[in-house]
């Protein structure tokens, strides 16, 4: 059975989208005839990072679903039932034989479509806490893949769940540390005796972590055995860079906006300072990495500080809550892991054991297993009405 249809709902922020890009990714392996399309709206970055990968990107007239959203809150019905019905026709038009949403507000019409045009579908979850948009679209398919194990409750009964773990590009799911870190640390200009911190608050960056890593600096500014690299985001780079250079501290620190080849940072790297999103804590866990992680205190449902659990109760991170992570108290806890190498390597090895680096694949298989049955189905009713 060939040319298969496959309809991704990935919208946002870079949490849904690249592990939708990377499912895209592993769907085109495993049957290389499929179609691959995804659905979005004007407002997140699917916009530019769909397109860019070479995925055509249909939108739909849907508003963040989100607890406060002011006076809007009272149009969040009509728009999820217009999103729907565009949806719906989306489908209709790719012919569509399976409707995969990866989270966020884009995948509550793309679901509720399916279930209008009779079309399978599956929800993934990337939290170890499931998302509010991800609970409602639950109610709408019976396959829920998660990228960790789930609290019982969070999704209906009826769901079937499988914990698949969390889509990530290839670049990382065959990720080899010691292949890697000789060019890795090369890149950064690292010498052997070099240890390296990586500091990374996320796409967008984190103005606590930024905080701390410039107060690190200062404080090892004249140390040759340590290096920071700060993930500081792109609207914040600039200002780390003047403060570190008014520290003292840009002798052991670089500050960098965005880092294209995290494959590089993580080989390089000996701990990581971090927020606990879900995609970073699923890249830990499969590149190795020790980390200290920091979850944002806002996150709805204190999110983040669940899926740090999935590390910290391994074995494979330290905790630190967002009111302690300055650098005066982070750096004890930093210096004393930076010197005992043999705590970083059970820690990596700790990491590596709750890792699921084939989760594109196994997610794709699924998803195709959908795709196939359905059509199965259909083809059998149309002959059977005959």
């Amino acid at each position: 059975m060939t040319d298969l249809s496959i309809v991704i709902a990935a919208g946002g922020t870079g949490g849904h989208i690249y592990p939708g890009l990377a499912l895209a990714g592993a769907v085109r392996r495993l049957a290389p005839d499929a179609r691959v399309s995804f659905v979005g709206t004007s407002r997140g970055l699917e916009g530019r990072l769909i397109p860019e990968a070479g995925h055509r990107l249909h939108l739909v007239d849907m508003i963040p679903f989100a607890r406060n959203v002011g006076p809007r809150r009272f149009l969040l019905p009509a728009y999820t039932v217009r999103a729907a019905v565009q949806a719906r026709g989306i489908l209709r038009r790719e012919r569509a034989d399976v409707a995969v949403g990866m989270g966020g507000y884009a995948s509550i019409p793309l679901i509720a479509g399916a279930r209008l045009a009779r079309v399978p579908s599956l929800i993934h979850e990337s939290g170890a806490v499931a998302g509010r948009a991800n609970q409602l679209a639950a109610r709408l398919t019976g396959n829920v893949a998660t990228a960790f194990d789930v609290r019982v409750g969070e999704f209906p009964a009826r769901v079937k769940t499988r914990t698949v773990g969390m889509p990530l590009g290839p670049e990382l799911a065959g990720f080899d540390r010691a292949a890697l870190r000789a060019e890795a640390r090369a890149a950064f200009g690292l010498t052997p005796v070099v240890s390296m911190l990586l500091v990374n608050g996320g796409s967008q960056g984190s103005a606590r972590l930024n905080d701390a890593a410039l107060g690190l600096a200062r404080r090892w500014r004249d140390r040759d055995d340590v290096h920071i690299v700060v993930k500081a985001g792109r609207a914040n780079v600039e200002a780390v860079e003047r403060r570190l250079k008014e520290l003292g501290g840009d002798a052991v620190a670089t500050c960098v906006a965005y880092l294209d080849r995290m494959d590089h940072a993580y080989a390089a790297a000996d701990v990581a300072l971090c927020r606990a999103g879900a995609g970073t804590i699923a890249e830990l866990a499969v590149v190795g990495l020790p980390s200290v992680l920091v979850p944002y205190p806002f996150a709805p449902d204190d999110h983040q500080t669940v899926n740090a659990r999935v590390l910290v109760d391994a074995g494979a991170a330290l905790l630190v809550p967002d009111r302690d992570a300055s650098a005066e108290q982070l750096a004890p806890q930093v210096e004393e892991l930076l010197a005992d190498r043999d705590r970083l390597a059970g820690m990596g090895a700790a990491a590596g054991r709750v890792a699921r680096p084939h989760a594109a694949e196994t997610l794709a298989a699924w998803v195709l297993e959908l795709a196939r049955n359905g059509r199965h189905r259909r083809r059998r009713d149309a002959e059977g009405g005959r």
